[in-house]
């Protein structure tokens, strides 16, 4: 949303009446192409939205979501080729908006049930803005402390504790990550310790077709996880 509280599309359309505006001497009023027997002129219409490239958000910040509004310029009666002819020039001096001369299709003007006559298109890029998440204010004084680490060992097995190779231990917290060996042992280095907010450890376990979570006490001296597989 735009300042004013108006849409994308809405503010994409507002801004090029206001340059079709200043290009042409007159105002160019927001509709479908006139009938014949209409006043003479031109109109402007969102005749269709299209896709634009996006980048990669990346972080809390998410980048906003562009496309392509396609607008369709056409004259009605003699008298409307001078005000198009401004506008083309206008647009091809100026490099501000892009224009395509495709607006041609008998079936574009059926469907307005209109007779063709020349037109324009118009593209014109407009985004989905989206609010960056606000910080919440620190009440308190900032207190560094330094975490020690530990190291995380034990065992995946499976039913009748039979050891289960090659399983990926993920530690969820940090994503460090390893595979059990062939007597399903494991060992994770580096796992944060804070004895002041002491709780369990979450391990992420992927292999055999399974996909699960498990916390864990990361004081146990040789955990032992068992993976079964689901029952139906």
């Amino acid at each position: 949303m735009s300042t004013d509280g108006r849409g994308p599309i809405e503010t994409a359309t507002a801004e090029l009446a206001s340059w079709l505006t200043s290009a042409v001497g007159e105002p160019v009023p927001v509709g479908p192409p006139r009938t014949d027997g209409d006043a003479p002129g031109l109109t402007v219409w969102p005749l269709e939205l299209r896709p634009a490239r996006q980048t990669r958000s990346s972080g809390a910040v998410r980048e906003p979501y562009r496309f392509t509004v396609r607008y369709l310029i056409c004259a009605t009666g003699p008298a409307g080729l001078p005000r198009l002819d401004r506008v083309l020039t206008a647009a091809t001096t100026e490099g501000g908006y892009a224009v395509v001369l495709e607006a041609g299709d008998p079936p574009l003007w059926t469907a307005f049930g209109a007779a063709p006559r020349p037109a324009l298109l118009i593209d014109v890029p407009a985004q989905v803005d989206h609010p960056t998440p606000s910080a919440p204010p620190v009440r308190q004084p900032l207190r560094l402390r330094q975490l020690g680490v530990h190291s995380l060992t034990g065992r995946v097995v499976g039913p009748e504790d039979q050891p289960l190779a090659a399983m990926r231990v993920e530690l969820a917290a940090t994503g460090s990550a390893t595979r059990t060996d062939p007597d399903g042992r494991f060992l994770i280095v580096g796992v944060p310790h804070d004895p002041e907010h002491p709780g369990p450890v979450r391990l992420r376990l992927t292999g055999r077709g399974l996909v699960l979570t498990a916390d864990v006490d990361p004081t146990e001296p040789d955990l032992v996880i068992v993976c079964a597989p689901p029952t139906h």
